[in-house]
């Protein structure tokens, strides 16, 4: 409600947020529902409150992104694709770090799995939305191998929202899915081979040409 009114901008930067009557009237909410709703901005950092001017929307720079609904309201209201590009480059750097430490930390259980994921998605190359829902599974498991659980559960959090967004998934082709196992191939390998910079390398190169692949051009954004 109030977050996606302040992340669509149209409740601007440095703006007071109505009188609470107000507020429940606008959303056809209870007045305790709005107090709650102005405590989690606050807790997510889109909004202060100053002593005689109110409660006001605070710069973007200040908001909590890794909060999933500031987070998956930013996606939802892009304007263009800056949004999704900064959350490929992040996801791109953490599970490079992620693949890296698996390489050395992964058991024969965790590769045989790995593989099994692999094999999986080999067969559904001609099923691009079969391919997909495999696909990140077999990146979670490499991230589960390196046992870093905060990071994965950022990684999760950003992932999660960013699928959410056509804009980021696009429509899967068969060709698309092609590449892609290609390349985890050469993930895997690396992986098998226990080498940390290879894995590291080839994973986070993997992400970047998948995203390459499927970017909307900006007319199409």
């Amino acid at each position: 409600m109030l977050i996606e009114a302040v992340v669509s901008n149209r409740m601007p930067v440095g703006s007071a947020l109505p009188a609470e009557g107000t507020l429940a009237d606008q959303f056809a909410v209870s007045r305790s529902t709005v107090r709650e709703a102005v405590k989690l901005l606050e807790a997510r950092g889109l909004v202060e409150v100053r002593q005689g001017l109110g409660t006001l929307v605070r710069p973007s720079e200040e908001w909590d992104l890794l909060s999933a609904d500031v987070l998956a309201a930013m996606v939802r209201h892009e304007q263009g694709l800056a949004v999704l590009d900064e959350l490929v480059e992040l996801r791109s750097s953490l599970e490079s770090m992620l693949a890296a430490k698996a390489a050395v930390r992964a058991s024969p259980q965790d590769i045989a799995e790995i593989e099994d994921l692999f094999r999986r998605m080999e067969a559904t190359i001609v099923r691009p939305h079969d391919f997909i829902e495999i696909d990140a599974a077999f990146h979670e498991r490499i991230m589960r191998a390196a046992g870093s659980r905060l990071v994965r559960s950022i990684v999760k959090t950003v992932h999660d929202q960013a699928r959410s967004s056509f804009l980021y998934s696009g429509t899967p082709t068969v060709e698309s899915c092609r590449s892609a196992n290609a390349e985890h191939r050469l993930v895997l390998d690396r992986l098998r081979d226990g080498d940390s910079a290879g894995a590291a390398a080839t994973i986070a190169d993997h992400i970047t040409h998948a995203w390459q692949r499927r970017r909307p051009g900006v007319d199409d954004a």
